[in-house]
């Protein structure tokens, strides 16, 4: 794997080991802090089989044996994640992915043959029309220049989210037009690696979990808050285990 680092670098990453002795080797790191933001973005610097063992005995077990070792990753950019977050909100996977290269290939960088995101504060000058002729919604292209703008110019500052804590993120985000509980607990979980958060709202959970609870309908808002107890502290890899699990 090829990783865009903010420093501008590309690293290399290669899988050396097994599953049940993972090895890897880094190449082209610039410095110990490097070294340690990869160890922490693939989850390397934290062993995932005190969550298997929790999820053991719950009625999320086979799927954590099924998929056993998945960890959490997180994006490479926050910026990157907040702006993956709106373009696929309420769209399927597949044409949320082309907008999404759409709109790196469009304003991004490559470098060495690797995509990284746009600068927000090249998409903050952008007009709507711009992301309109590429397919974008109207609102979602506002969203997205908005968003952008407060960032450019320092109201919204994501770097301080890492010191803050989950309720104290999404009330400061969904405070922006665009921005909403679903997407601001994908950016808590995918942007900050938070362990134990659950998007309700999701309808790809919701039929994974009509699936393992052999259900014909989907499950309701309250018959999934009851589950939470026993997922807790880990609601996020039950997410993750269960978007797996229909994949």
């Amino acid at each position: 794997m090829r990783i865009p680092m903010e420093e501008g670098n590309i690293l290399n990453l290669q899988g050396m080991g097994t599953a049940d002795q993972p090895s890897f080797v880094l190449k082209n790191a610039v410095d110990e802090l490097q070294i340690e933001a990869v160890k922490s973005i693939f989850h390397f610097d934290k062993p995932l089989d005190g969550i298997g063992a929790h999820f053991a005995d719950t009625d999320l077990g086979p799927i954590f044996m099924e998929h056993e070792g998945t960890p959490l990753v997180r994006s490479f950019s926050l910026y990157g994640e907040l702006m993956k977050s709106i373009i696929h909100q309420q769209l399927n996977l597949s044409f949320a992915n082309t907008l999404l290269m759409r709109f790196v290939e469009s304003y991004g960088d490559k470098i060495d043959g690797v995509w990284r995101y746009p600068s927000p504060e090249r998409i903050a000058l952008l007009d709507v029309s711009e992301l309109r002729d590429m397919q974008f919604s109207t609102r979602k292209a506002e969203y997205m220049i908005g968003l952008s703008q407060a960032i450019a110019n320092g109201t919204l500052d994501l770097e301080k989210f890492r010191q803050l804590d989950d309720d104290e993120v999404t009330a400061e985000l969904v405070s922006y037009r665009g921005v909403g509980p679903w997407t601001a607990q994908g950016f808590l979980m995918f942007g900050l690696g938070r362990p134990n958060l659950f998007p309700l709202a999701d309808v790809g959970l919701q039929n994974a979990l009509k699936k393992v609870w052999g259900m014909d309908r989907k499950p309701t808002r309250d018959e999934m808050l009851v589950r939470f107890p026993a997922w807790s502290p880990y609601l996020s890899y039950a997410a993750l285990y269960l978007w797996r699990s229909i994949e």
